[in-house]
């Protein structure tokens, strides 16, 4: 038997140190190749690592809340080899380079940059142990991650749930009714009924400020003091680079919705979309898309070193996050090529993901148009800052009722606000104007745009 280091790998690009959120193992543990080992979190996301290795936990380096460089040793094992298993690595140690295999996707920092920098502070909610019961990973039937993660943290085996998706699906909705012990809701003709939407995330956390749990207004000190670092680090350099470094403006149109929400309400009907949550958000999303395949330009990006502006015909459309951790965008790859029902399906993906602190630095690059809804929140309108190396983000206000003209009558319509921003060093006020009707046009009547819906 030989030992093992682990070493903090780099999850994302550039990447230079990570903090300890929570450990998955405790010394002593057996874990198996690709185990959860630890949380932590970087410049843009929290990040499970998994072990490379097989065998006994030996050592633990560092304590929630600690630090740590890219490189830095993170976990010690005892093993029958100090080569990780093949399904989990990427490449060989090289003689002479001071470099080990790692796993896909991840970097090592060089042995002289290896350093650990100990910035304490309190985790709310978290042990202030070094390490925790092991976690041991959940094989369920018929779910996605997010919801697995979902039950496994309120300590529901997922088993036990009843699915009232497509083919069988576990959904986000069907493990919060087992957790409240109500059955599934049932239409008249016997397909469950669509539940109303999650609460948007974060909603409610009155107290969370920056990425962390505020002490209450009675009882607090006169003044608290929070490091920058981690996801609010990120979100602040992001918004000053792009505030200061594209020239924004912003057209804006409030729109009839009453199309989409009619919509909407027949859609939820059909039985081949039971257990899909579908909201306003999914046709905006759809619209968004279809504006840029029209005008091609919005999809682009300036890029000032090359004096060039970069025209994709592929979008990776963002959507904003509010999480507990602080804003986030993370994006649907390959956006323009799906329709309602893959569309709907991968926003409530993201969302969950995005509430269940699993968004990974990948889903967050390459982002190519953005939307940011604010009506969750009760929210009219906003004008939005562009995320980094986009051209346009479109923001989305609630859709509520409100006087409305229809020929010479006013009556109560359903509308919505729809603003988007744009880097006026490509986009003119002409094609933002166009793209943005374009969008409240869909809203206003989506049924011939969606064929075969």
């Amino acid at each position: 038997m030989s030992g093992a280091i682990f070493e903090l790998p780099d999850v994302g690009e550039g990447l230079v140190e990570a903090e300890i959120v929570a450990w998955k193992v405790a010394v002593g543990d057996v874990v198996v190749l690709n185990q959860p080992l630890v949380d932590i979190e970087t410049a843009k996301a929290t990040v499970e690592l998994p072990s490379p290795y097989a065998g006994t936990v030996t050592a633990l380096h560092g304590e929630v809340g600690d630090v740590m460089a890219v490189g830095a040793p993170l976990v010690e094992i005892e093993t029958g080899s100090t080569t990780p298993a093949a399904p989990a690595v990427v490449g060989e140690s090289a003689a002479g380079t001071g470099r080990t295999a790692v796993l896909v996707g991840y970097g090592v920092a060089d042995d002289d940059d290896v350093v650990v920098t100990r910035r304490r502070r309190r985790v709310v909610g978290a042990s202030t142990s070094s390490a925790s019961a092991p976690s041991t990973p959940l094989r369920a039937p018929r779910s996605t991650p997010p919801v697995r993660l979902y039950a496994k943290q309120h300590g529901l085996d997922i088993a036990d749930v009843r699915a009232t998706g497509p083919d069988g699906l576990i959904t986000r909705d069907d493990v919060t009714r087992a957790l409240a012990g109500t059955p599934p809701p049932s239409s008249a003709d016997g397909v469950p009924a669509v539940t109303a939407p999650p609460a948007p995330i974060g909603a409610g956390a009155t107290t969370r400020f920056a990425g962390r749990e505020l002490e209450s207004w009675a009882t607090g000190p006169l003044e608290e003091r929070i490091a920058v670092r981690g996801v609010l680090r990120s979100m602040a350099d992001a918004m000053t680079q792009s505030a200061f470094g594209a020239p924004h403006a912003a057209v804006w149109v409030r729109v009839d919705a009453t199309g989409t929400v009619a919509l909407l309400d027949g859609l939820r009907q059909r039985p081949a979309l039971a257990g899909v949550r579908l909201s306003p958000l999914t046709i905006v999303a759809l619209a968004v898309c279809d504006a840029a395949r029209t005008y091609p330009g919005l999809n682009s990006s300036f890029d000032a070193v090359a004096q060039e502006v970069v025209v994709r015909r592929r979008i990776n459309l963002g959507i904003a996050a509010n999480t507990a951790r602080g804003l986030i965008v993370p994006n649907i790859k390959g956006a323009d090529a799906l329709d309602l029902r893959a569309m709907a399906v991968a926003l409530n993906e993201l969302v969950d993901v995005a509430r269940a602190g699993t968004t990974t630095p990948e889903a967050m690059a390459h982002t190519t148009l953005s939307i940011t809804n604010v009506g969750p929140f009760a929210v009219d309108g906003a004008v939005a800052i562009l995320p980094p190396g986009t051209g346009a983000i479109v923001a989305v206000g609630q859709v509520a009722k409100r006087p409305w003209v229809v020929g010479d009558e006013v009556v109560a319509r359903y509308t919505v606000d729809l603003s988007m921003s744009f880097d006026h060093r490509q986009i003119d006020g002409a094609l933002a104007s166009a793209a943005i009707a374009h969008v409240g046009r869909f809203v206003a009547d989506p049924a011939p745009y969606l064929v075969g819906a």
